[in-house]
């Protein structure tokens, strides 16, 4: 958790010297900013702040030089993918090279607070469209201060999404919290033309009105056409038991260079769901309908739950399928809410 959440801060003076630099006299613009961090990741810290006009806020600082180190770090890892996939062709089913330049364009797309500016309104304007204000929200962006490297937002006051003992004085029913985010972001990946993709703890939020909160939209995924509805095929062939169905949605899905015997693949995905079923649940939930949501689920431990992902990926690649990068966006997302159940 610590590794999702928190890095070493930076020392106040540099922090305030990027404000002024992006924003002007502090004097100007805020009436108070507190020295003291609320947080501190590898791109950016985040402080509290409150406006001249009254709004409390938090202020989103971008490190500074990060963006070439960032740069150097991702080019060298895009770049070992690479050579692996020379050395060793069956690393090129699992996309690693495909997987490091998204990661690497993502991350670089992070570096640019006014895109993320523009992701936070989209996902605000999703809401509104979709009749969810009055359960889920996302912060108002403060365009007059916000830059490239600066992000002035209203500050959002809740407990993550895992703190269950927090949650508990805030509501009696902390499970359909998770599932109010769980449909809003299954919607969002119907309906928007990007999806969040970076939903771990320190970004989704319960807050103290019992509303849930998304924040730090700096990582979106994009979903093809043709990826979006392999994974709705997949979904229905798994509530209906279908598993040579699986099997054809997972080839609809990826690329291969050879052909596939689909009866053997769908023997393959039996095996892996049948060992699924005798993992001991730990409560009931539901599934995902056609119109994305929420009907039921049931909630494992999550390292079981993690193992037979894995499992179904080597299954996939032993018969010699390459996925989509993005449906790897999606399942990283799955597991994070996974964990919340």
């Amino acid at each position: 958790q610590k590794c999702l959440d928190s890095t070493e801060p930076l020392d106040w003076k540099i922090v305030k010297s990027i404000i002024e630099k992006e924003t002007g006299p502090i004097n100007n613009n805020f009436a108070f900013i507190d020295e003291t961090p609320l947080a501190s990741a590898s791109i950016a810290q985040v402080h509290a702040a409150k406006l001249k006009t009254g709004e409390e806020v938090v202020i989103k600082v971008q490190k500074p030089q990060i963006d070439n180190l960032l740069k150097a770090d991702l080019n060298f890892i895009y770049i070992a993918s690479r050579v692996l996939e020379f050395l060793q062709p069956d690393f090129e089913r699992t996309s690693l090279s495909a997987v490091a330049g998204d990661v690497k364009s993502s991350m670089l797309e992070e570096l640019d607070f006014e895109k993320e500016a523009e992701n936070i309104e989209e996902f605000r304007e999703f809401l509104r469209d979709q009749g969810l204000r009055d359960s889920v929200t996302a912060p108002r962006v403060y365009r007059d201060q916000t830059t490239k490297k600066v992000l002035t937002m209203e500050r959002l006051r809740g407990v993550s999404m895992v703190d269950a003992e927090s949650i508990r004085t805030i509501t009696n029913d902390p499970e359909s919290l998770i599932i109010t985010a769980l449909n809003t972001w299954t919607t969002s990946v119907m309906n928007m033309p990007w999806f969040h993709a970076d939903v771990h703890s320190g970004n989704l939020l319960v807050l103290d009105d019992g509303r849930v909160g998304f924040i730090d939209f700096g990582m979106v995924g994009r979903v093809g056409e043709k990826t979006f509805n392999a994974v709705s095929e997949l979904s229905t062939s798994m509530a209906l038991g279908d598993y040579e169905g699986m099997a054809k949605a997972l080839l609809n899905m990826g690329a291969t260079d050879e052909d596939v015997d689909v009866q053997k693949f769908g023997r393959d995905i039996e095996q892996v769901m049948n060992d699924m079923a005798k993992v001991s649940p730990d409560t009931m939930s539901v599934g995902v309908s056609g119109d994305g949501t929420v009907q039921a689920a049931i909630s494992f431990d999550e390292n079981e739950v993690t193992d037979m992902l894995l499992k179904i990926v080597d299954v996939t690649e032993d018969n010699g399928l390459k996925l989509p990068r993005e449906f790897g966006l999606l399942v990283k997302q799955s597991l994070y809410f996974d964990r919340y159940l």
